[in-house]
């Protein structure tokens, strides 16, 4: 009897997810079997916590004409799909998702300062000061976010900060729930318009397209001997 019921069990499929409206998602995979997802809505909530959804996933639709995806037998083996809640399904190209727009079709000018800048990050964070390389330092919290620490953001004084370039840094570095980062924000709200009003050993909150969320990111997620030598830092 189990041998039949072994035989007659669908084939697990594999699947991948991507958030709905989120150009720089870059997907999750699922197996889907029945020993794991009963039912579809079991299968929803476990992509609402893989894919960290800002709200409940309850729809799933194909990426390229945005069909709706009723239950678990409608689901393709090494197909990809759009999570959403209960809002609209929105057109995007989520199969060239914006990580690869983000390297391959800026224009030239865009990817070759991208190119040179990358190469500072790393050698203002690995150095020993940051003022030998003439670099600065500064930290950066996710909008809303009072479970992961700041990130480290060192850049170089000496080069042209152009200010797009750096939110798309940001972005790659933040992997914000909303998506891309489109502006940068001082503990106390106020936006922060180009780099040249970034301080030295300041903390700043990386935003998407919603508003910003006055939280207490420093007490809560800066440990106290941590902020101290922050502090040491700023000219």
């Amino acid at each position: 009897m189990s041998s039949c019921g072994l035989a007659l069990a669908p084939p697990a499929k594999n699947v991948v997810v991507y958030r709905n409206g989120d150009p720089f998602f870059p997907g999750r995979k699922f197996v889907v079997n029945q020993r794991r997802f009963l039912t579809f809505e079991a299968f929803l909530n476990e992509v609402t916590k893989s894919i960290r959804a800002p709200l409940a996933v309850r729809n799933l639709y194909t990426p390229r004409h945005g069909h709706h995806v009723a239950e678990l037998g409608d689901l393709q083996d090494g197909c990809q799909y759009v999570a959403a809640g209960f809002e609209k399904f929105k057109r995007l190209d989520y199969l060239n998702h914006g990580r690869k727009e983000l390297r391959g079709t800026r224009n030239s000018k865009g990817l070759q300062w991208l190119a040179f800048f990358t190469p500072i990050f790393h050698s203002c964070r690995n150095t020993g000061s940051s003022h030998a390389l003439g670099c600065f330092y500064c930290s950066v919290f996710r909008n809303g976010d009072l479970l992961s620490p700041p990130f480290p953001l060192s850049l170089s004084k000496s080069t042209p900060l152009q200010w797009d370039v750096l939110l798309a840094v940001l972005t790659e570095k933040a992997d914000l729930r909303s998506g891309a980062v489109n502006k940068l924000c001082r503990l106390d709200g106020t936006q922060v318009s180009g780099g040249e009003e970034l301080v030295n050993g300041d903390y700043y909150v990386a935003v998407g397209n919603e508003e910003y969320k006055k939280l207490p990111y420093f007490e809560l997620l800066v440990p106290q001997d941590s902020a101290c030598r922050t502090l040491r830092y700023v000219d």
